[in-house]
């Protein structure tokens, strides 16, 4: 009777040394508020200077997509007030974000199904507030303050929980192809928020939407989307109403609690950041780029289906991790026989990796020792 309309908003850390803003370290771990710098904390009279390497890493996962890449990018003032966030205010993207209008294609029970991202846009991540260390207490820890963070905005053309959690998984293989970010949901490299509404099936109308945040896994996002369906649809059956909220996530509970009332772009007073210049960005720079990218997962899926012969799961198991694929490629330089060479990859070589709890690139046996093989 009711469908459901999800759009996903995935926060990607950018795996660069140093700030998008300043040279203060990205390193994970390290003691709180050692990595702040007096241009994190957006003291009077510092400015701001763009890390190069975040805007190449932004291109490559923009070309990876199919986006357009935007000839003019401009950073944008985002006004709100949260305890961690020193400046008062958070540089992002509003008007002219880095790239849009690209695509992931997603795995669903009849084979794939494309999902659009309608932009993707750089932005600075803020601190962290930790409620659990103190009783009486809310501590901050701003070293997480100017971590540079690509915000991947979908269309809202998920349809369930399962989908969502396969086009995560997609766009966490891509970040990890390109060696753009780490995809670690539980350290929060990679982070995500559900967009969730439900309509009747047949309806060309969405219904008002909730945002949920705080969910440190893939399978905590799949959770979340479940409960929120449920809950909307119970809400409506019951002659209530959906009204626009963000919403929390209480992985122990499963269920979703109020936090705020949901804001528009309108609340954020969005202006140009005035200590950017406008970012221009040649078809040079892009072709530059380009000519540096990895073979990428749905290029080696099409390679290994249509020219090596293989099943589409077989296809699906060798490019699910880079280090697999690379190996793999290795070995069909030297051979033919594409199938054995799968079998190898995916049975005995990936077992014994399993039993000794190592990766690939630890395997003490040769590709050309596999060939021989």
């Amino acid at each position: 009777m009711y469908e459901a309309v999800i759009g996903l908003e995935v926060h990607v850390q950018l795996s660069t040394d140093s700030k998008i803003f300043s040279g203060s370290s990205t390193h994970f771990g390290a003691e709180p508020n050692t990595q702040a710098s007096l241009i994190d904390l957006g003291m009077p009279g510092v400015l701001p200077v763009p890390n190069a390497k975040a805007f190449e890493m932004a291109v490559k996962f923009g070309l990876a997509i199919d986006a357009e890449i935007g000839q003019e990018s401009i950073f944008d003032r985002k006004n709100y007030f949260y305890p961690d966030l020193p400046k008062g205010y958070q540089i992002s993207q509003y008007e002219l974000p880095i790239a849009e209008d690209g695509f992931v294609d997603v795995e669903v029970n009849d084979g794939f199904r494309r999902i659009g991202i309608t932009r993707i846009h750089m932005e600075e991540d803020a601190g962290k507030s930790i409620h659990d260390q103190d009783i009486y207490d809310t501590l901050v820890d701003l070293n997480r303050a100017g971590v540079p963070l690509l915000e991947i905005v979908s269309e809202p053309e998920i349809k369930s929980s399962k989908e969502a959690y396969n086009y995560l998984q997609e766009v966490r293989k891509l970040v990890r192809y390109l060696d753009i970010c780490d995809g670690n949901l539980e350290e929060g490299s990679m982070r995500c928020d559900a967009n969730i509404s439900v309509m009747l099936k047949g309806s060309t109308e969405f219904g008002e939407r909730c945002e949920v945040k705080n969910m440190n896994s893939l399978r905590n996002v799949q959770r979340a989307i479940d409960h929120e369906i449920k809950r909307q649809i119970d809400i409506i059956e019951s002659g209530g109403s959906i009204s626009m909220q963000t919403r929390s996530f209480d992985a122990v509970s499963g269920t979703t609690s109020l936090m705020r009332s949901k804001e528009e772009a309108h609340d954020y007073r969005y202006f140009p950041e005035p200590d950017l210049q406008p970012l221009e960005i040649s078809q040079e720079y892009i072709s530059s780029i380009e000519k540096k990218m990895p073979p990428l997962p749905k290029s080696l899926f099409e390679k290994y289906t249509t020219q090596f012969g293989l099943s589409e799961y077989d296809a699906l198991n060798l490019t699910e991790s880079k280090d697999i694929a690379l190996f793999f490629e290795e070995i069909s330089e030297l051979t033919k026989n594409y199938k054995a060479a799968a079998n190898w990859v995916m049975g005995s070589i990936k077992s014994y990796l399993n039993q000794k709890a190592i990766d690939i690139t630890e395997f003490p046996i040769a590709p050309k020792k596999i060939v021989e093989i």
